[in-house]
C-alpha cells in the first residue's frame, strides 16, 4: 500500500485483502490495523465497527457509481457497441472487485445483513440502468422488448456467469483473449435477438 492513501483506504484495502483470504468472520479488526500499518483505535475512530468498515468497502470499491456513469455519459445508442462497452466495464470492473465478491460468496450466512444489503446494491443498480436503457431504446425503435426487465437480467446473468466460471471455478482465468471473444459473441448473439 502506498504512502499516498489516507488512513481510511488502507483500512479498507487490508479489510478486502483479509477478508478474501480468510473470511469476514475469520479476520480480527487487529489484523486489519496491524495490516494497515495503523493501531486498533484508529480502526474504531474510522469506522466504529467491522461490519461498517466491510459495508463501506462495499459501497467505495464496488461498480455501481461507475457502472452509472458509464450509461450517463459513455453510451452512444447504437445496441451493439453500447453493449460490447457494458460488459467489458463489467467485466473489468469485478475482476477489479473479484475480492469484494468473494467476501460476499463465501460468507454466505455470516455476514451482517446490512454487509449483504450494501452488495447487493451494485447489482440491482446496474438492472435498473440495462432495464431503462432497453426501454429508452425500444421507445427510439431500436430495441425489440418483450420484458426489458427480464432481458436486462439476462444479459447480468450471462456476464455475471462467464465472470464467476472464470475467476471462481476456474484454476486459472481464461486468457484476456479469450474473455473478449466471449464477450464479443455474447454481444454480438444478444444484440441480434433484439435488433428489430
Amino acid at each position: 500500500m502506498g504512502n499516498n492513501q489516507s488512513t481510511g483506504d488502507k483500512l479498507l484495502l487490508a479489510a478486502i485483502d483479509l477478508m478474501a483470504e480468510k473470511g469476514y468472520d475469520g479476520t480480527t479488526t487487529k489484523e486489519i490495523a496491524v495490516a494497515a500499518g495503523v493501531n486498533e483505535v484508529t480502526l474504531f475512530r474510522h469506522f466504529g465497527t467491522k461490519q461498517k468498515l466491510l459495508e463501506t468497502a462495499f459501497s467505495r470499491y464496488h461498480y455501481a457509481d461507475e457502472m452509472t456513469k458509464l450509461f450517463n455519459e459513455g453510451l452512444r445508442g447504437e445496441l451493439l457497441s453500447d453493449l460490447l462497452l457494458i460488459s467489458r466495464t463489467y467485466h473489468k470492473l469485478m475482476k477489479r472487485n473479484r475480492k469484494l465478491f468473494l467476501i460476499a460468496h463465501r460468507g454466505s450466512g455470516s455476514l451482517p445483513q446490512e454487509v449483504y444489503q450494501e452488495a447487493g446494491r451494485h447489482p440491482q443498480q446496474l438492472k435498473k440502468l440495462l432495464t431503462n436503457y432497453l426501454i429508452a431504446m425500444s421507445e427510439q425503435g431500436k430495441v425489440l422488448t418483450s420484458n426489458a426487465e427480464l432481458q436486462a437480467l439476462s444479459f447480468m446473468w450471462m456476464n455475471h456467469g462467464a465472470f464467476i466460471s472464470n475467476h471462481l471455478n476456474a484454476k486459472e482465468p481464461m486468457p484476456e483473449d479469450s474473455l473478449d471473444e466471449f464477450i464479443e459473441e455474447s454481444a454480438r448473439l444478444f444484440a441480434r435477438a433484439l435488433t428489430p
